[in-house]
């Protein structure tokens, strides 16, 4: 195995996962493996510093291949390490993890802009207001979770400072039975009240938030090929 870099180079770093007990390491470019996990491209055999993975990498210790089959289902360090870098953990250098902390709480305002309304007069806030409320209110951002929920969270200990509720859409959908199955994972966090009818299509309404409006009907779409029908109530 060849050593493409130093160990304590800067733009180095460990991403972490746990898997059915079992850690496993692996050594990757610090920036390229922060942009490979926001745009899944880029090219993996530059991304890893090495092409093996490991228990404990400081130690050298190296995963045999059964172990990675038990954990991964597979021994190809590649897909292994694209899974690693994407759902497991990059210890970040702490000027990364504050970038990082940044661009996410931006992403959080934006979500409540968006998603959220005043309900004394309807109208969304103004970025800069949910910002000084969450300042305000104490809200702590974690680069590594997803916005929506650390979104929600932030709502609910603003709402001590500012009027604020979510701005949804209650959609009534009949998606027919050929995609019915398949649909149901599109809609089952924003379903409402649903209905199996006997010919085995669903008849359910949802409230999905208003920022994530364009990217339900998108995913809505692909799964039933523009078969569901859909009507805004």
């Amino acid at each position: 195995m060849e050593r493409k870099n130093l160990l304590d180079h800067k733009n180095q770093t460990i991403a972490r996962m746990k898997v059915k007990g079992s850690t496993f390491e692996i050594l990757v470019d610090t920036g390229k493996a922060v942009e490979y996990r926001k745009t899944q491209k880029g090219n993996l055999a530059e991304i890893m510093i090495f092409d093996g993975v490991f228990t404990e990498y400081k130690k050298g210790v190296r995963a045999s291949k059964d172990e990675l089959e038990i954990a991964f289902g597979t021994s190809d360090h590649y897909e292994i390490g694209k899974k690693m870098i994407l759902e497991g953990e990059l210890m970040l250098p702490m000027e990364h993890k504050a970038k990082a902390r940044e661009e996410k709480t931006r992403q959080v305002i934006q979500w409540l802009v968006k998603s959220c309304v005043n309900p004394q007069n309807g109208l969304p806030h103004p970025a800069d207001r949910i910002g000084r409320a969450m300042e305000e209110a104490g809200v702590k951002i974690d680069e590594a979770k997803p916005v929506e929920h650390q979104a929600l969270s932030a709502m609910r200990l603003i709402q001590k400072i500012l009027p604020i509720k979510i701005e949804v859409k209650k959609i009534m959908l009949k998606v027919p039975a050929n995609c019915a199955s398949k649909t149901y994972g599109v809609l089952k966090d924003f379903l409402m009240k649903e209905e199996w009818l006997s010919d085995g299509s669903l008849s359910c309404t949802v409230e999905v938030p208003q920022a994530n409006l364009i990217d339900f009907y998108a995913k809505l779409n692909a799964v039933t090929h523009g078969a569901a029908y859909a009507k805004e109530i």
